[in-house]
């Protein structure tokens, strides 16, 4: 069918006939219904069928052509929801994918786009539902800019304009979009876009003698991604700090920064650090997704029992609540995850945090700055004079603040913090060495959560065997627990990058302040005995959560005690 019947015959089936000018101009689309009640896809699926197109639900990136991608903006396809996949018949024709009945009015603009000479050019069509088409638009952009890197690597050297006079970015861009030609900008866009697209939490540039050094940090792990010749050190993080809008002709001092950008409709906030060593800046991009940690509680790794007893305690009405691991080990997930349990409109939260990582709906959140002398504990104290019900404290380092949010839990207040211990036990030391008073500890405190990541098994290559003794007898477990198909690990596969691993889960341990416990700590009773009596209470430990998650397919032994290690010693 010619497009131009093919406009009026889909604006005749989507609009009343006195909404369509003489000129074709399409109307307003709204939300539209079938006769029957169909939805817009439903009607949109029953036109392609009636008219023989095909309509497709999947689309392998494979048969996409690059060339394509280059000559046309991810912003238009994506605004009139179409996309280009490949040439047929000798180039003679292109196939055209579409998602909307909006998408033909820009047919002859994607003529135009491709160039005079295809102007002879035809469009063999298929149809998509307008979700799956949006996903495979990014996918197929993301590609393509991964597949770029290589080409730009090679067009750089130390003697470009681009690196003399590198150009400043929007505030906010859409890194997909990108079409700027300096080939320094399209490798910092390429690095960005691949990082985010491996999900990684954080990206490391590194500078040696003879080359730069590029690494991810996926799953907690840094895997070496690329080696940058040395000669375009300066002009790679030149354009970074241009990006975090720091200074470039700074080079002795360490710089903070932040990066806000877009990639396939996702927004991104990376903190910039950067750090003069031997041979250069030493410059680490913490990439953090808005709402990725705005996990549901139950998705965590809690177990039920666990789970019940959190529940409960995040509803008092008072005291205060304790996160514990190192640096990296999900506390400000699991604190999230928490606040938006409980947070509704009868709640007024406010949270002091360093840095605030993510924007909480409905919740108030303050940055601390240590330059105007805003630190955790003169924050606490503005903080109780605005009746909050529910008060998150970022970290407590140090004894003000410890005795602010323990005063703040007494007069009515439930409070949330994190700690830097190994265990939950080791807590209660931590808060003893401060200089806080034991019988102030057993009353204020209601409960400490101890956490680590483990990394999970890929489910893509995953496989069972059967473990040696050696394994069974290093991480506890016994034979006769042992499920009938073994244990489970990942051999390694494109998705997980070889590694066997995809994606993390946290092992926890729960310790519940009740008054046998409180009493030891009135007494200041050391933590190996608190450990012993809260595991003869029930109180399951890191390592025996981490068993449990073996035993489960979760995770693996290597996992387990690569986080845990400790734990072994102590038991």
């Amino acid at each position: 069918m010619p497009v131009d019947n093919l406009k009026k015959h889909i604006l005749s089936l989507m609009s009343p006939p006195d909404e369509v000018d003489s000129s074709g101009a399409q109307p307003p689309l709204p939300e539209l219904l079938g006769a029957n009640g169909e939805s817009p896809d439903e009607l949109w699926k029953k036109w392609a069928n009636l008219q023989n197109y095909p309509y497709l639900t999947d689309f392998s990136l494979d048969f996409i052509e690059p060339e394509l991608l280059a000559r046309l903006p991810i912003g238009f396809l994506k605004h009139h929801l179409l996309l280009p996949t490949h040439h047929s018949d000798q180039k003679k024709a292109i196939q055209l994918i579409l998602g909307s009945p909006k998408s033909f009015f820009a047919m002859e603009t994607v003529r135009t786009i491709l160039g005079e000479r295809d102007r002879d050019i035809r469009f063999d069509l298929a149809f998509m539902p307008p979700p799956k088409l949006l996903t495979l638009i990014n996918n197929a952009y993301e590609r393509y800019t991964q597949s770029q890197t290589s080409e730009v690597l090679s067009g750089v050297s130390t003697e470009t304009e681009e690196m003399k006079d590198l150009s400043s970015i929007q505030e906010t861009i859409d890194l997909l979009d990108a079409r700027d030609d300096a080939p320094m900008i399209r490798l910092a866009n390429s690095i960005l876009a691949q990082s985010i697209r491996q999900k990684a939490s954080d990206i490391h540039i590194e500078p040696f003698e003879k080359d730069l050094m590029v690494r991810y940090r996926v799953d907690g792990v840094l895997f070496n991604v690329l080696s940058i010749p040395q000669k375009i050190q300066a002009g790679l993080i030149s354009r970074f700090k241009l990006m975090a809008n720091l200074n470039i002709a700074e080079k002795r001092l360490p710089q903070d920064g932040r990066i806000r950008i877009k990639t396939g409709g996702r927004d991104i906030d990376i903190r910039v650090s950067t750090l003069p060593v031997r041979h250069g800046e030493r410059v680490v991009l913490r990439i953090l997704e808005q709402g990725t940690l705005l996990l549901p509680l139950s998705s965590i790794g809690f177990d039920e029992h666990d789970l019940s007893t959190l529940a409960g305690l995040i509803r008092l009405t008072h005291g205060i609540i304790l996160v514990t691991g190192p640096t990296g080990a999900g506390k400000t997930t699991t604190l999230y995850a928490i606040l938006n349990t409980i947070n509704s409109p009868d709640k007024n939260i406010i949270t002091i945090e360093d840095p605030v990582e993510y924007q909480l709906q409905g919740i108030g959140q303050i940055q601390v700055n240590s330059k105007i002398q805003l630190t955790f504990a003169t924050g606490l104290r503005s903080i109780l004079r605005q009746d909050p019900d529910v008060i998150l404290i970022g970290e407590i380092r140090d004894g003000e603040t410890a005795e602010i949010a323990i005063q703040a839990s007494l007069t009515g207040h439930l409070v949330f913090s994190t700690l830097h211990t190994n265990d939950a036990p080791s807590a209660i030391t931590r808060l003893i060495d401060m200089g806080t008073e034991p019988f102030l500890i057993s009353t204020s405190v209601k409960a400490v959560i101890a956490q680590r990541l483990v990394r999970k098994i890929c489910p893509d290559c995953r496989e069972n065997y059967l473990p040696d003794e050696i394994e069974l007898q290093r991480i506890g477990i016994t034979a006769s627990e042992l499920p009938p198909e073994g244990l489970f690990r990942g051999k390694g596969c494109a998705r997980c990058m070889d590694t066997g691993y995809r994606g993390r889960q946290g092992i926890y341990e729960l310790l519940i302040i009740d008054p046998e416990i409180a009493q030891l700590i009135n007494i200041k009773t050391d933590t190996a005995t608190i450990r012993n009596r809260a595991k003869e209470k029930g109180m399951t430990t890191l390592l025996e959560d981490g068993r449990r998650k073996i035993l489960l397919g979760i995770t693996t032994t290597e996992e387990v005690l690569r986080v845990a290690m400790s734990e072994v010693s102590i038991e």
